[in-house]
């Protein structure tokens, strides 16, 4: 059985469409990208799958069970949302931020238990962030409030993440630790469901792939299957190329770039395979 399903969801905004019967499945462990450009429904298809937003049409399921039927505090051990990454008005700690993922499994007002603080530390230390907890949350860098973030989640007890563009704003170094990150949770047995805004990171770590555009399923299936030139090209309305380079890797170019490799030294040394 699919963790989770999104049968023919259809979610919209004043009455202008903003998801159009949308279909999709998520099997259990390993990453899901969403790829799309602005405006195509991401962050709202994580919000209806999340239960944030209650469909016009259609339904969304998790282990069967219609999501907005299932009570709040369930769902939140389950599920845990990773918004994109964002300052606090209040100075808090970092473990204190983590710590907040435990409110799920305590009654309204009690103090955190020994459990909980030992949960929130586990968390930082498989995130390999353990030696920020004492640092507030404001002055971290961004990719370091991001993992925070993440770990905030895992506190949180939930099995399947759901991240909206978490490596926006983010700079090179920071965004490949995420992923890395990333897929080492989906290699422990979560289930990881990104909006991204990045093609290289669907390629490089996604075990599937659904695009969205305008609101619809452009396509859906493996990386490999979809992730053609010719899909890129006309998702994005734009010209790039897809290589095959050494060790099994792709990566997505802008084809002026690619040409440009293709006339001179550069190529070559991305391997034979290109």
């Amino acid at each position: 059985m699919e963790l989770m399903q999104a049968r023919n969801v259809t979610y919209g905004y004043s009455g202008s469409p903003v998801l159009k019967d949308v279909s999709l499945s998520v099997e259990r462990g390993g990453v899901l990208s969403l790829l799309g450009p602005n405006g195509s429904g991401k962050s709202t298809l994580l919000k209806v799958l999340l239960g944030l937003y209650r469909p016009e049409r259609g339904t969304v399921l998790f282990e069967g069970r219609p999501v907005d039927r299932m009570p709040r505090r369930e769902l939140a051990k389950r599920i845990a949302y990773v918004p994109q990454t964002h300052r606090m008005a209040f100075s808090y700690s970092v473990l204190d931020v983590v710590l907040m993922g435990r409110t799920p499994h305590r009654p309204l007002f009690s103090r955190y238990s020994k459990e909980d603080v030992d949960m929130a530390l586990h968390s930082l230390d498989r995130l390999s962030i353990l030696h920020l907890k004492d640092r507030s949350y404001t002055d971290v860098s961004g990719g370091e409030r991001q993992l925070t973030l993440i770990a905030r989640a895992l506190s949180q007890g939930a099995d399947t993440l759901i991240m909206d563009e978490p490596a926006n704003g983010l700079d090179f170094g920071n965004q490949i630790r995420l992923l890395d990150r990333i897929a080492d949770l989906a290699g422990d047995g979560y289930t990881c469901i990104k909006s991204t805004h990045f093609p290289d990171h669907a390629l490089w770590i996604a075990d599937h792939v659904v695009m969205l555009r305008d609101g619809a399923v452009f396509a859906d299936g493996k990386p490999d299957d979809v992730m053609t030139e010719e899909a890129v090209c006309e998702l994005y309305n734009t010209s790039v190329s897809i290589l095959d380079l050494n060790g099994g890797l792709r990566t997505c170019l802008p084809r002026s770039v690619a040409d440009r490799m293709g006339r001179g030294p550069q190529r070559r040394r991305l391997g034979t395979a290109v």
